[in-house]
């Protein structure tokens, strides 16, 4: 894809606007995780020593649209000032005569981040008015958030028609490393697809199902396709009105030729609960009274042989209860070998959605992967081939 970067951009002494992703965990008035404050730091660092006056832009949790002083990003002001080491300003409102006299008073180089985006239900509405009072705090705009650009809203795509507009360093490293594996994948091509429900992720599988060589189906949603196939699944969490659904999604796979593992043993307990009693049954043998909640030893023997037979892997959805222990077994021995085929440089390997990073993290293998997307929704619209509003709007499209 073809986008407006940062290259070449003079922003010496003006007013740039960046999008960032400062949604991040708060307790008690501070920063839990300051993972994606880090990943923006350097759009943030190049814009300042090339002269510009910064303006960040953020959300930050569901307020709907009401002020909320639990969502504020006071406390996210403190964090970028700790890791920048330099004092940041903060504006406790985004568009109005308090962020104008800030924006206005600023010199080249220093930054201010503004208050909480979602305080207005015109963000996301993606209301022309509240996207051009934006836009008039700035003179240039930059969008340096992949998470967020699937949504249609006034800081995402709105402020775009007002500014000319580029990707910054953080965009375009992901939608490149994306492009490159998953657009263009080295076979033979794997796919591991976890998490609780069918009808969520029914429209990945689809895609998938015509692209991969290899799709691994774990997690919760593994018992709608073991239940279509005919198995009794327990008290397991299943979707019986997405059986017809599972079978389309077999059938295609048969018709491609296309290996998926489903699991074949599975380990489980009364309730997805820390310590739980277990045990490892076949999936034919799945008591009434007990629940699917990870997957077994021979399962997890089918996955680590079609791992080692892969170029490329892209992994979304934990493939048991990883929350819990005996529970995470599964995800976290997956997670390691994965890791350690990527470091011996045999595999490229592309994770994302908040539980596979969560489970990645518990794994401790978080950092040797290719490429982590810590984006949830947007990184599984951008696996099923849908365009991002946020990135559409960057298009080379002449000027801005």
């Amino acid at each position: 894809m073809t986008m407006k970067t940062l290259d070449g951009v003079d922003v010496k002494g003006k007013r740039v606007l960046v999008r960032v992703d400062f949604n991040v965990p708060l307790a008690h008035g501070r920063v839990m995780d300051s993972t994606r404050i880090v990943e923006s730091l350097p759009t943030i660092r190049e814009l300042r020593q090339n002269g510009a006056k910064i303006i960040l832009l953020s959300h930050a949790g569901r307020p709907n649209g009401k002020r909320d002083v639990s969502l504020s990003l006071r406390p996210v002001m403190d964090e970028l000032s700790f890791l920048l080491r330099e004092g940041i300003y903060f504006a406790d409102d985004c568009i109005g005569e308090t962020p104008s006299s800030l924006v206005n008073s600023l010199k080249p180089g220093e930054i201010a981040l503004l208050e909480n985006l979602r305080f207005y239900n015109e963000e996301e509405t993606n209301d022309p008015l509240f996207a051009e009072k934006l836009a008039s705090l700035g003179d240039i705009y930059v969008n340096d958030v992949f998470s967020v650009s699937h949504r249609a809203h006034a800081s995402v795509v709105g402020i775009t028609k007002y500014l000319p507009s580029y990707a910054g360093r953080l965009l375009e490293k992901e939608l490149h490393m994306l492009e490159s594996t998953l657009t263009r994948p080295s076979h033979p091509f794997m796919a591991i697809v976890g998490g609780a429900k069918v009808s969520t992720k029914i429209s990945l599988l689809k895609s998938l199902a015509h692209r991969v060589d290899t799709l691994v189906i774990g997690g919760a949603m593994a018992n709608t396709f073991l239940y279509a196939l005919g198995h009794n699944v327990g008290r397991s969490l299943f979707e019986e009105t997405m059986v017809k659904q599972a079978i389309h999604i077999l059938q295609e796979l048969i018709r491609r030729d296309c290996r998926m593992i489903l699991p074949k043993d599975c380990v489980v307990a009364k309730a997805p609960e820390p310590g739980a009693k277990s045990a490892l049954v076949s999936v034919s043998e799945v008591p009434e009274d007990q629940m699917i909640l990870d997957v077994g030893v021979a399962t997890l023997e089918d996955i680590i042989e079609a791992i080692d037979q892969s170029k490329t892997v892209v992994w979304n959805g934990a493939l048991g209860v990883s929350e819990y222990p005996p529970f995470d077994y599964g995800t976290k021995l997956v997670a390691r070998h994965l890791a350690k085929k990527t470091k011996a440089g045999s595999i490229t390997s592309v994770a994302g959605g908040g539980d596979t990073v969560g489970a990645l993290n518990q794994a401790g293998c978080l950092k040797d992967f290719t490429y982590v997307s810590m984006a949830g929704g947007a990184f599984l619209e951008w696996l099923q081939g849908y365009p991002l509003p946020g990135v559409e709007a960057l298009r080379e499209s002449g000027e801005g």
